[in-house]
């Protein structure tokens, strides 16, 4: 078997590990719907060297989608293997390795559901992907993507989506950015897999989204009304499904939940102690029987569609301060270091996703400190329009060193990269008018926001889908959960499944789903093209979990790129309170015929509960 990628680079503690390096193409972009077509794994050992080969085309059964993508016609197709017949030679290459490739989730995604399919386990345990590790070494590429880094790395690519030889390029540039992870002693962004591979795993069927405005609280005596939201407890003589299926026919919109949005409950059960009972009884949300529920479906007045709406009045400006959620009153912790009066609204023109590369802004690495002294000097960088970075990558340009930051275990790379390093009177001296003569670098070409900054989203393909990132230095044990809310113009879920979390990781018409990129990065991806013309908002926020504060965590950093490995049109650094256990990250919002982007940075003392409660989700 010819070894035709290089060895990989293990000298660094923590990266010898068995590898399975993985690329399929598919016939489309959604797991639970679309099939693989074709799947290359190389593998290689301990040592570095190449131990296995395998590559395949795959017979989906189905129309293979955008051929003038990858090529691969039924014609191609039609005598190749289907994945249930090789899914165990698969599964023999995958076994006690690292699975690696280039957007990870997504193949691990894929391969999850057809091992599903063909009643198999997925025998993967951890994850490592290409773009997480390159966004920690920042190299200097307009994107990251597989073109661009086999480039920047001289890695021969000759059939780009023909998937034995996307493989091939991935084992070039994985030798590369572990080199490069080494000579900055950046960690590997591994992932534990979550028990996906269940054969009986399988997402809930989509919820058809009401198309009508809600109308408010049932009156006494009726009518119903098309959008009024309903919930229903305890047991049903119609079967549940059928009185459902008959609310949904009329235009009503049913609820998992209870929150004081909601219309009415249904329940035969006066005194019922349910959640929902007693949280309706709490905000004094009408109740009706059954009986009387049927009655009024007879007649379920019209409703005003969500097409005929206003713009919400709600959305926020760049120079208002950050709000709890409207729909539970959360009380604010102390004022951050940079005040949100000092947030500025940059040009609704941003950089288009495909903009020439501009020359680098400075990128700030600020060293030991209080978390009050670190946050106010990087309050500093980002008001002299730099960036503030919190890891040492090859885009850092400078360094800050504040007291005790000369112990920091950073600073012998920091010497030996010959980086320029500044007092804190640095920060106060009068801007430079040039900047660092350099190109442009993943982070550095968007918008840089303060705290509370907007700006609008430029026009995107037909895909319409944007990545949110959110990454942290790891400064303690604890874990962080990244989460998303899909809020309608009450500032409220829809449904359960518009709380996109690691147990439910994609809403339920696959518009917002949550990818984990390793221990210190997580990100949402938002198609706003699939969203419903309900939904006004997208709220995205982080939570500790157990003691745990983000004093303890530090600051912040999220991006907004339309696509993973695309430039990044608008980033901020937010630096949250030291006693705050959730932190509303960032917002897409309409603003009349336009989505915008918010950087929040509003915390909370209250635990990710409170959160969700405030956003109607049943907490069970």
């Amino acid at each position: 078997m010819p070894s035709v990628a290089p060895a990989l680079d293990v000298s660094r503690p923590g990266h010898a590990h068995d590898w399975a390096l993985v690329d399929v193409e598919t016939s489309g972009l959604v797991p639970r719907r679309d099939r693989v077509l074709s799947v290359a794994v190389l593998t290689f050992g301990r040592d570095g060297t190449q131990t296995g080969e395998f590559s395949t085309l795959v017979n989906p059964g189905c129309d293979p989608g955008p051929v003038h993508v990858h090529g691969l016609t039924p014609e191609r197709l039609a005598g190749a293997p289907t994945f249930e017949q090789v899914a165990e030679r698969v599964g023999e290459l995958l076994r006690d390795r690292v699975l690696v490739a280039h957007n990870a989730q997504f193949d691990y995604d894929f391969l999850a559901h057809e091992f599903a399919r063909a009643r198999r386990y997925l025998p993967v345990t951890q994850r490592l992907c290409t773009l997480a590790l390159n966004r920690r070494v920042e190299p200097p590429t307009d994107d990251l993507s597989l073109a661009s880094l086999a480039a920047h790395y001289g890695v021969p690519q000759t059939r780009a989506h023909d998937a034995l030889d996307d493989t091939r390029v991935l084992a070039g540039i994985f030798r590369a950015s572990l080199s490069e992870a080494a000579r900055l002693g950046l960690p590997l962004p591994l992932v534990p897999c979550p028990p996906r591979q269940d054969p009986q795993f399988a997402p809930n069927p989509p919820k058809t989204p009401c198309a009508f405005r809600n109308p408010g609280r049932l009156e006494p005596g009726g009518p119903l009304r098309q959008g009024m939201k309903i919930a229903i407890t305890g047991e049903t003589t119609t079967a549940r499904a059928e009185l459902v299926g008959r609310a949904v026919g009329a235009g009503l919109n049913m609820m998992a939940s209870v929150s004081r949005h909601t219309s009415a409950l249904v329940t035969n059960e006066a005194a019922s102690a349910s959640t929902k009972a007693r949280r309706a009884a709490a905000e004094g949300v009408p109740v009706l029987d059954e009986r009387t529920f049927l009655r009024f479906l007879e007649d379920v007045r019209p409703g005003t569609p969500h097409g005929k709406q206003s713009p919400a009045p709600s959305a926020p400006t760049a120079a208002a301060p950050a709000e709890a959620p409207a729909s539970g009153p959360l009380p604010v912790t102390a004022p951050r270091t940079e005040p949100a009066s000092a947030a500025v609204t940059p040009p609704s023109t941003a950089p288009a996703p495909a903009a020439v590369a501009a020359p680098r802004r400075r990128r700030v690495l600020v060293l030991g400190g209080t978390h009050e002294a670190a946050s106010a000097a990087r309050g500093r960088i980002v008001e002299r329009g730099w960036a503030a970075a919190l890891n040492l990558s090859a885009s850092v340009t400078d360094v800050v060193l504040l007291p005790g930051g000369e112990t920091d275990r950073r600073m012998a790379r920091v010497t030996a990269l010959e980086l320029p390093v500044h007092a804190p009177d640095w920060l106060g001296a009068p801007p430079a008018p040039e900047t660092v003569a350099a190109p442009a670098r993943p982070g550095t070409a968007g918008a840089v926001l303060p705290r509370g900054g907007v700006v609008d989203l430029p026009p995107l393909p037909s895909n319409g889908r944007w990545h949110l990132g959110a990454s942290w230095a790891r400064q303690s044990d604890c874990e962080i959960d990244v989460v998303a809310f899909v809020l309608d113009e009450d500032e409220q879920v829809s449904c359960d499944g518009d709380f996109v979390f690691y147990g439910a990781p994609e809403s339920p018409d696959g518009a917002v789903r949550l990818l984990c990129d390793g221990p210190t990065e997580q990100s949402v991806t938002v198609d706003l093209t699939v969203l419903p013309p309900a939904v006004r908002r997208v709220a995205i926020a982080a939570a500790i979990d157990g003691a745990a504060v983000f004093g303890d965590i530090g600051a912040v950093q999220i991006t907004l790129a339309p696509g993973s490995d695309a430039p990044v049109t608008a980033q901020a650094t937010l630096d949250a309170a030291t006693s705050e256990r959730t932190l509303l990250l960032a917002e897409l919002y309409r603003r009349g015929p336009l989505w915008r982007f918010r950087a929040v940075g509003q915390g909370y003392d209250q635990g990710l509960e409170d959160l969700v409660r405030g956003y109607g989700v049943e907490v069970k």
